[in-house]
């Protein structure tokens, strides 16, 4: 049962995430429900999850390539930093406090999907910012997702906004290949320190690449509103849930 739990659960994150994002609303809890520890169980969430980034990346390969290969490659490199110094502090994260926290950072990223206009509205910037505060900014976002992956794309596509981009295609090109390699380096240290359910990880990752074939297929016959709704109503569902248990 616990395995067929997770299947579903990742087949279904895979489907979200392909058409518009929000499956770790899914893989996260439906690993706690099944008895992983939380921190063991994001690690394990955040395996199950990245390799669909790779899949989103190849869809903006014309905009990456035209894109200034020094900026890039330094995204790139704090993407790397982020996604360590994130994993590495949920590792010395206690147990008790991440469980404390899990809520909030659930309903955080949850407001973060309902409003992600508003969230890259306020976020919108001339391009003209200093190349320290650009640095940390972008370094603390990427931590952020190494840490906990939830609203991680919603997040970047506001780095970018208050940074100058306008071309949508680019954001989203750039926001999948820096949550592919974030993720990439935060699940190297997760497996590295041994926390990572290599089992369940391996299952739910065929079952979200299916999910996300699936989903890329679906994705053209629903309404985006029906879609963004599903996720809202799941990601406050599973908040409350966690705020109830803890």
């Amino acid at each position: 049962m616990d395995l067929i739990i997770l299947i579903i659960a990742a087949f279904l994150a895979g489907g979200l995430n392909a058409i518009a994002g929000g499956g770790s609303f899914l893989t996260f809890p439906a690993l706690v429900f099944v008895g992983v520890p939380p921190i063991a169980a994001n690690a394990t969430s955040a395996v199950a999850v990245f390799p669909g980034y790779l899949s989103g990346a190849m869809g903006f390969l014309k905009e990456l390539r035209e894109f200034d290969r020094r900026e890039l490659a330094i995204l790139l490199i704090l993407s790397v930093i982020g996604g360590v110094a994130g994993a590495l502090l949920l590792l010395v994260t206690p147990s008790e406090i991440f469980t404390f926290i899990v809520p909030w950072l659930l309903l955080f990223a949850t407001f973060l999907f309902a409003f992600d206009k508003q969230v890259r509205s306020l976020a919108t910037g001339k391009g003209d910012v200093h190349p320290v505060s650009k640095t940390l900014v972008t370094l603390g976002v990427t931590t952020y997702g190494g840490y906990f992956n939830g609203g991680l794309g919603i997040v970047l596509l506001a780095l970018f906004s208050g940074l100058g981009f306008r071309d949508i295609n680019l954001m989203n090109g750039l926001k999948n290949v820096l949550s592919f390699i974030l993720s990439g380096a935060s699940v190297v240290t997760f497996l590295l320190a041994g926390i990572v359910y290599v089992p369940e990880a391996i299952v739910m990752m065929i079952a979200a690449t299916a999910g996300g074939y699936v989903g890329a297929r679906l994705a053209r016959r629903m309404s985006m509103h029906t879609v963004r709704t599903i996720v809202i109503v799941v990601g406050l569902v599973m908040s409350v849930a966690f705020f109830l248990q803890g």
